[in-house]
């Protein structure tokens, strides 16, 4: 009987309705996704990981796009409701506590991807941040560099927030302090523009630890091609993130790597615990990260004339 069933259903070019199925089972088998921007090479590879490991669990993900970092989310997340989504992520992009409680209030499990929130009600999956930008500091400290100057990300998000609380906890516990400390918003031409107006003045970095891989692009670019400086001879760079681009030798860039396959998997994890074992107390996860060194960087104990 069930070849017969099978047999007439290919015949008929049937197909079940998903939709019509999650009406009866009260499971849509759908994940929504929050993002805020795509130029960063780091969210596009890590959506895709997250996309095929949750088909690998029989889920699906539908991406909502916000309109910025700093959007107001409550149409989005109507929207996503609409949907009888099973679970949501929220992707470079935070969520005010109203929100969190609306999902929870609807039964939607929630978890934050590369972002947390203050308070521990939702459930988190991030790279360690702090102990990132300490590294950086360390490194910047052993090659001998006085004047470190930092280009942050987007000032609400707490990534940002993180990784310059680690730069700067590194250099106190060597009794230095930041040279200067500007915001590049996790834009390419903002972080240009603050690379211009750093080294227009009379004292100038001679090294630059930049928010993400995504902006340190665009600040080598500024560093080498308009203003003529050499890299690291005269400054020093480092971003976060590793994406592919950061190893083109065009840029050869010295960063900070995140571990998106460990942070895909522990979102998974996470949010399949909601949703499949009714797991109720948040979590958060924090990855470790790796220091990478290439040519933006010189190594330490050597001064910058050796280099040259």
């Amino acid at each position: 009987m069930a070849e017969r069933v099978h047999r007439a259903a290919e015949e008929l070019d049937y197909r079940p309705n998903s939709l019509a199925r999650g009406l009866i089972t009260g499971r849509s088998r759908i994940i929504g996704l929050v993002v805020a921007y795509l130029d960063n090479q780091f969210y596009p590879m890590a959506i895709e990981r997250l996309s095929v490991a949750l088909q690998e669990k029989g889920y699906h993900t539908m991406i909502f796009m916000a309109p910025s970092v700093e959007a107001s989310l409550d149409e989005i997340i109507s929207d996503i409701l609409d949907y009888r989504v099973d679970g949501i992520v929220m992707a470079s992009v935070a969520i005010s506590g109203t929100l969190a409680a609306r999902c929870e209030a609807a039964g939607i499990p929630v978890v934050l991807f590369n972002r947390t929130q203050r308070g521990r009600t939702l459930s988190s999956v991030t790279s360690d941040n702090v102990a990132g930008g300490r590294k950086v500091a360390e490194l910047f400290v052993a090659c001998g560099h006085r004047h470190i100057a930092h280009i942050a990300g987007w000032s609400g998000s707490s990534t940002g927030q993180d990784r310059e609380a680690g730069l700067r906890d590194g250099l106190a516990k060597h009794e230095q302090s930041l040279f200067a400390c500007v915001s590049g918003d996790y834009d390419r031409e903002i972080a240009m523009q603050v690379t211009r107006d750093l080294f227009a003045r009379c004292e100038v970095p001679d090294a630059v630890f930049v928010g993400n891989d995504h902006m340190a692009f665009g600040v080598l670019d500024v560093l080498r091609v308009e203003l003529g400086l050499r890299v690291p001879e005269d400054v020093a760079v480092v971003g976060f993130d590793d994406t592919p681009v950061a190893r083109w030798a065009a840029y050869d860039l010295s960063t900070v790597r995140q571990q998106p396959a460990l942070m895909v998997d522990a979102t998974v994890d996470a949010l399949l615990a909601k949703i499949e074992r009714g797991r109720t107390t948040p979590v958060r996860v924090r990855i470790d990260s790796q220091l990478i060194q290439r040519s933006t960087t010189r190594l330490p104990n050597t001064p910058a004339s050796k280099i040259a």
